[in-house]
């Protein structure tokens, strides 16, 4: 196989790594998938009219992992065949070849196409079956976490937009099977895999409710609803923002404004012009990713350089409250409880720092309710522009706070503390569950290519004879037909003139 510039699959030897048995079966061959698929065809093997109605698929109809995929969006051709768009037909397999959308699994067989045919990302790789190897047989091949994982090594491109080249997919090889073994493959496939789907619709159904409950614990821990104690409503002074109504609170809590009760800043805006200048600082920012809801994501921090009084503004301290101001809608607001985890730490514009003022309030109140009361106010009183959603700092200081009593609020966070130790507990058996899920998707597709999921047939015709007459049919397909020659015409006889010169004009008139 081939192996230089590093577009090929692995050097032989490495077929476990990728998926493919060191022995076959008998009647089983290896193949490139070059050798079985037209990697990238130009296009449809019958132009639709351009009135014609032909599906849509976006990357994002593309399911991860499961092999299907979404074509009921419909366009007419003509409006869209001079975009530089992918063509593919009914049947086809797509592979995405951009990071992440391979890694996750993007691969599909295309079906239920309008008219047989597709527009699509231009992100898809297409591979189109020239009848040796099944495009389902194909497609649950190359959903095999080992096989997206050797793919991932062999990326090209900058980061964020690194590629599977096509000279890779086409030269890697996969185990091929007789026809009617394929044929058992994917039908035992589909079967075993609809009970592993099933189990993992419950696994994810049981995660939402998990994450549900976890964000009722915190809500209403924070604004004294675990106990069941009688609440009354408590009245807050009117503001230009949209409240909406008010939950009720326990005897001696009050609401207030954000901005009563802390410090509410803005963070660093980066200047590119500047970020050479000697004079200043290079210090670690918080950037709106790592500022996730109930969580600090820290494995990625940037670094700016800005002027040393500007940097120590800035400086994080511990307790503080980071709350996002801006990004997709449902960001807004939500936020997590700085600890000092890194020396020096600032925050980006984007990521407001609310410092709480004479401990009045405990941080993790303060986060628990921005996260569960707070993401529907934010969203209320955000701004959305055509990409981006934000809240402004002037706004974001009127979010109303509950504030219990300094006496319980010890009691209050242990107790919330609590329950969402079990609740996380509970999260922890679930996942084992969902990683027991995917152990078993991926021992079904490895038990498939070895050919240890269905019994062998000796029967069967062998796929190098299905593989030979493959290739036969597209030797034969690919010489050129043979022009006819037409025949040639015979030249008038030269008059007879003993020597002697034609006059001219009469060479026309004298006989032959």
């Amino acid at each position: 196989m081939t192996t230089d510039s590093g577009t090929g699959p692995e050097p032989e030897g490495s077929g476990a790594e990728e998926g493919v048995a060191a022995e076959l079966p008998e009647g089983w061959v290896r193949a490139t998938i070059g050798e079985l698929c037209d990697v990238n065809p130009r296009g449809f093997d019958e132009e639709p009219a351009d009135g014609e109605l032909i599906s849509q698929v976006p990357m994002a109809a593309v399911e991860v992992a499961t092999g299907r995929m979404d074509a009921s969006m419909r366009v007419r051709y003509g409006d869209l065949k001079k975009k530089s768009l992918t063509r593919f037909q009914e049947n086809d397999v797509l592979f995405a070849k951009i990071t992440p959308c391979m890694e996750n699994g993007k691969i599909a067989k295309a079906q239920g196409l309008t008219g047989g045919r597709a527009l699509g990302s231009t992100e898809f790789h297409v591979l189109r079956s020239r009848g040796a190897v099944l495009p389902e047989y194909l497609m649950h091949f190359l959903l095999q976490s080992n096989i997206r994982k050797t793919a991932e090594r062999h990326m090209a491109g900058a980061v964020g937009q690194r590629r599977v080249p096509r000279p890779y997919l086409a030269e890697l090889e996969i185990p091929v099977p007789p026809l009617a073994e394929q044929h058992r493959i994917v039908a035992k496939l589909d079967d075993q895999l609809a009970h592993v789907e099933a189990g993992e619709e419950a696994v994810r159904a049981a995660l939402t409710a998990s994450a549900v409950l976890e964000d009722l614990i915190t809500g209403c821990g924070a604004r004294g609803g675990l106990y069941g104690v009688e609440c009354l409503p408590t009245s807050l002074e009117p503001a230009d923002v949209d409240d909406g109504v008010l939950p009720d609170l326990p005897l001696g809590w009050k609401w207030v404004r954000l901005g009563d009760i802390a410090e509410v800043v803005g963070g660093v805006t980066k200047d590119g012009k500047k970020q050479g200048d000697p004079e200043y600082v290079e210090v670690p920012y918080l950037r709106v990713a790592n500022v996730q809801r109930g969580r600090l994501v820290l494995d990625r921090v940037e670094r700016i350089r800005l002027p040393a009084k500007k940097a120590h503004s800035l400086k994080l301290e511990s307790g503080d409250v980071l709350l996002n101001e801006g990004g997709d809608r449902d960001k807004l607001g939500r936020g997590w409880i700085w600890e000092g985890q890194i020396e020096d730490c600032i925050h980006q514009n984007h990521v407001f720092r609310a410092r709480i003022r004479g401990k009045m309030l405990d941080p993790r109140l303060l986060a628990w309710h921005s996260n569960a009361f707070g993401k529907n106010w934010c969203d209320r009183n955000g701004r959305q522009t055509v990409n981006l959603a934000s809240i402004s700092l002037r706004t974001i200081k009127l979010m109303p706070i509950p504030v219990p009593p300094k006496s319980m609020q010890d009691v209050l966070v242990k107790a919330v503390e609590i329950r969402l130790a079990e609740a996380r507990s509970a999260q922890q058996v679930i996942q084992g569950v969902r990683e027991q899920g995917e152990s078993l998707r991926n021992a079904l597709l490895h038990a498939a290519f070895i050919g240890a999921l269905v019994p062998q047939d000796p029967d069967d015709e062998h796929a190098s004879v299905l593989l030979d007459r493959s290739r036969a049919q597209r030797a034969a397909a690919s010489k050129p037909a043979k022009r006819k020659r037409a025949p040639c015409k015979a030249s008038p006889a030269a008059p007879e003139t003993s020597g002697r010169p034609v006059p001219a004009g009469t060479q026309d008139t004298l006989p032959l």
